[in-house]
């Protein structure tokens, strides 16, 4: 099932359904980036065709495969943005609630630019280790079979419980089967890798999201995305990570920022 497939929806006027499908989870709850992304099809659909540039989705109960309802709310259309929500709920258990900023893709931009950053330093993608689920192992979780992500070596350590002692995860991701990249993919690839902060020293085996922003700069970027996560902040019992995916040419895709418990 291609990843299009697996995020769709069905629906309108406020009212969408969709089915989360199995393997699109770690370890049996479903992964927060896919969750999103088929919140974001309902938006751009409720919207009327306007792209997404900004969402944030708050996690309130852990989901796993099966139907959910999906309610879209129009929050404001104006000339150029629409501001909407969207919940997803099962059995009127809320599940993720999200906000969004859509654009019309048709409004005039700006020429100017400034791009201070550039794209982490990678090997090839076939020099990387490629992330897939394992059986015998906690780490990579089925999510990862659903996709294609090649970790930077220097960082793969963290997949056999060997930390770095550096709060990096660094990479290669794209779809599988050749599938195209758009908004939606963007915003789960965002939330695809394993935390940064498992290379840390710090004896964290678990961080439940209590909320993630993206904010997409290119609604469909082609060929692989290089990407960068990194946590610099542990304190108080949270932790934030921050992202950044790049195209091949150089360009800016995506930003993120995710914050997380750490577990006692």
């Amino acid at each position: 099932m291609s990843f299009a497939e697996a995020s769709a929806v069905s629906g309108g006027a406020g009212s969408w359904t969709a089915d989360i499908e199995e393997g699109w989870d770690i370890f049996g709850i479903s992964n927060g980036g896919y969750l999103m992304s088929v919140a974001t099809r309902a938006m751009e659909a409720e919207s009327g065709g306007r792209r997404l540039i900004s969402v944030t989705g708050h996690y309130l109960n852990p989901a796993d495969a099966g139907p959910v309802a999906v309610s879209v709310d129009v929050l404001k259309t104006g000339r150029s943005l629409s501001m909407l929500r969207a919940s997803l709920s099962r059995d009127d258990r809320p599940l993720v609630v999200v906000t969004g900023v859509l654009a019309d893709p048709g409004r005039p931009l700006p020429e100017d630019e400034l791009i201070l950053g550039g794209p982490p330093e990678l090997p090839p993608p076939e020099a990387c280790v490629m992330a897939e689920p394992s059986i015998t192992a906690p780490l990579p979780p089925p999510f990862t079979g659903k996709v294609d992500v090649r970790i930077h070596p220097e960082d793969a350590s963290a997949l056999v419980g060997q930390r770095s002692g550096s709060p990096v995860m660094r990479g290669w991701f794209r779809l599988r089967d050749g599938e195209a990249l758009d908004a939606h993919a963007v915003v789960m690839a965002t939330d695809a890798f394993p935390p940064a902060i498992f290379n840390s020293s710090l004896p964290v085996g678990w961080t439940p999201t209590i909320d993630l922003t993206v904010q997409v700069r290119d609604p469909a970027p082609s060929g692989w995305l290089a990407c960068r996560f990194s946590t610099r902040f542990v304190t108080d019992g949270l932790l934030e990570e921050d992202g950044e995916l790049w195209s091949e040419d150089g360009r800016p895709v995506a930003l993120s920022r995710q914050l997380a418990l750490v577990p006692r």
